[in-house]
Formats: C-alpha cells, sequence, structure tokens
C-alpha cells in the first residue's frame, strides 16, 4: 500500500511537471509574436525608410520596391519605405516618432539635426564623383528674362518652402540682391516646376542644377526629368543664374538607432550602390551615381551660409 501511495504521488508529480512545461511552451509561443513585434527589423516593428518626395510617386515607389527588397535580403531586418507629400513632413516624422532612416535634402536634414538630433552617416555622390550641387534659375528662352536682375516683379515658381536648391538659396540669392518678386508659387516638385515654365504659367523658376556629363554632354539638370514630355525642353527653357554651391543631399537615422543596425544597413546601402540594379535605382531616383560615408560635421558650410544670408530654420519649418 505504501509502495502505491508513493508510486501514485510520484506520478502525479511527473505530470504535473508535464503539464507545467507544457503550459509554459503554450504561454511562450502565444506571447512570442507580441515579444518579437517590439523589436526594431521584426514583422511587427519594420525599420522605416522615408524617402524624399523629389521624383513622380510611381517611379519612386518602383525605386523603393528594389531597394527594400535589397536591404531585406541582406540585413534579415523587416523593413518598409513611405513617401511623405513634403521636405517638412520627413523632418516631423522624426519628431513624431515615425521614421528610422530617411533620403533627406540638406536644408532638411539642417533642420531635423537640430529639433530631433537625426544624424548624417552617408551623402550622395552624382556623376563624376560631384560631392556638392547649387540651384539654378530658369526661364523661357524668349522670356526676355536673361539674368536674376531681371527677376524683380515676377511670378516665380519654387519647389517647397524647405528645398534646398529649389528655395531656401535661390530665396536667399534674391534677397541678397534685393530682388522682389511679384508671386511666389510653390510646385512641390522640381520637375512641376520646369513644366510650369515651359508652359508659360510663370515668368521663371527655382531647382536644382547638375552639370552635363562631361564625356557626353548629356544635359542632366531639373529639365532633363520632362525631356520625355517635352522634347523641346532645353530649347525652350533656358538657364539665368546659379545659387551658391552646397553638400549634397545626406540619408540619415534618427538619434536613438542602436549602433549594430545601423551598421550593418550603412554597409548594406552601401553594397547596394555596387549591384547593377542598385546603380539604377538610385539614378532613376535621384539622378545620382553612389553614397560616401559622411558626418554632421560636413554641413557646417550650409548652416554658416543659411546664417550669413539671414536664414529663420523654425520660421521655414512651419512655412507650407
Amino acid at each position: 500500500m505504501a509502495w502505491d501511495s508513493q508510486n501514485r504521488a510520484n506520478t502525479m508529480k511527473i505530470g504535473l511537471f508535464y503539464l507545467s512545461l507544457i503550459l509554459s511552451v503554450l504561454l511562450y509561443l502565444s506571447f512570442k509574436p507580441m515579444l518579437e513585434s517590439n523589436e526594431i527589423g521584426s514583422k511587427g516593428n519594420p525599420i522605416r525608410i522615408l524617402l524624399t518626395p523629389s521624383v513622380d510617386a510611381q517611379k519612386l515607389s518602383n525605386s523603393a520596391d528594389s531597394l527594400v527588397a535589397y536591404l531585406e535580403a541582406k540585413t534579415g531586418y523587416h523593413v518598409v519605405a513611405t513617401f511623405p507629400t513634403s521636405f517638412i513632413a520627413v523632418v516631423e516624422a522624426f519628431g513624431s516618432g515615425k521614421a528610422d532612416i530617411a533620403a533627406m535634402n540638406t536644408f532638411s536634414y539642417i533642420l531635423a539635426h537640430q529639433k530631433y538630433g537625426v544624424k548624417a552617416e552617408l551623402k550622395v555622390i552624382r556623376r563624376d564623383g560631384e560631392t556638392t550641387y547649387r540651384g539654378q534659375f530658369i526661364a523661357g528662352a524668349n522670356s526676355g528674362i536673361n539674368s536674376i536682375q531681371d527677376l524683380r516683379g515676377k511670378k516665380i515658381a519654387f519647389v517647397d518652402a524647405a528645398s534646398t536648391s529649389g528655395y531656401i538659396l535661390p530665396k536667399a540669392l534674391l534677397d541678397k540682391e534685393n530682388i522682389m518678386p511679384a508671386e511666389e508659387v510653390f510646385a512641390m516638385r522640381h520637375d512641376n516646376v520646369v513644366t510650369m515654365v515651359y508652359q508659360s504659367q510663370v515668368d521663371a523658376g527655382a531647382t536644382y542644377y547638375s552639370p552635363p556629363d562631361k564625356k557626353t554632354g548629356e544635359i542632366l539638370d531639373a529639365r532633363a526629368r520632362v525631356v520625355k514630355q517635352y522634347p523641346d525642353i532645353f530649347s525652350k527653357v533656358k538657364i539665368i543664374g546659379f545659387t551658391e554651391s552646397i553638400p549634397n543631399d545626406p540619408f540619415v537615422f534618427r538619434s536613438d538607432f542602436p549602433d549594430d543596425m545601423k551598421k550593418e544597413l550603412i554597409q548594406a546601402l552601401l553594397d547596394f550602390q555596387s549591384t547593377p540594379a542598385g546603380r539604377e535605382t538610385l539614378y532613376a531616383t535621384y539622378s545620382i551615381e553612389g553614397l560616401a560615408p559622411t558626418t554632421d560635421k560636413d554641413y557646417d558650410v550650409l548652416r554658416t551660409m543659411i546664417k550669413t544670408f539671414g536664414g529663420d530654420l523654425e520660421k521655414a519649418l512651419k512655412k507650407k
């Protein structure tokens, strides 16, 4: 009898042990998805990359698919790309915790760094290894507008209130020269500005400038973005002046992004540019040849320029 009682007791203990083990496993499996969803780079909490709205949305989406697929395959992290409607929206996404990485324009980076501590880690490299760029003013070939001085009292199209080459520097140059336009409008994209000038909706416009290809002579400034729609764009729209040169646009990370993951993603982005698909994507999206390491200090030149021109970052951030 005593032996039977002891046997039953041992059996119950073993049963309770395995029951507890099974319950623990089931409990773990139930909570595992929730635990994983809190980890950055997981399916429930993917790395969020924001791409600036500098080109047609469909073209940007196609390019993003290629980039996201490569980064996920290379790092094993889940990644999603989104397309804010303005440069200011990109900046504020960092403030609201909706961005981890972004391809920004230079002025937006200055704003985002000042307000939210984002860090430039890569910068774009344009044709022939160019690490700086500048804005340009354009006008109709037969408009009678031949220089920046001719813009007094004219209707001018700009890109966006936070666009470095499409507003900040052109506007600063006009202010420096005491040139007052009759009207200013925002077209939101560089190609839209070119189109408005081509269609005589405005007297002149401000966009990014990129020099012609040194080998082929191919024209690469903002006018090239609409050459398929308007084959005669280069004869109908001319460049009448330039802004100061500024550092190329950066790829940035939020201030508290994990360092180990940042290193992996930076290397993946650098590897992406070395692939045929990567080179094609970067050129189609931003007219660039590649990426190179950078630091925040590289953008002190722009900070000095903004200060010299009397730029108000907070005011520019709020302006629509």
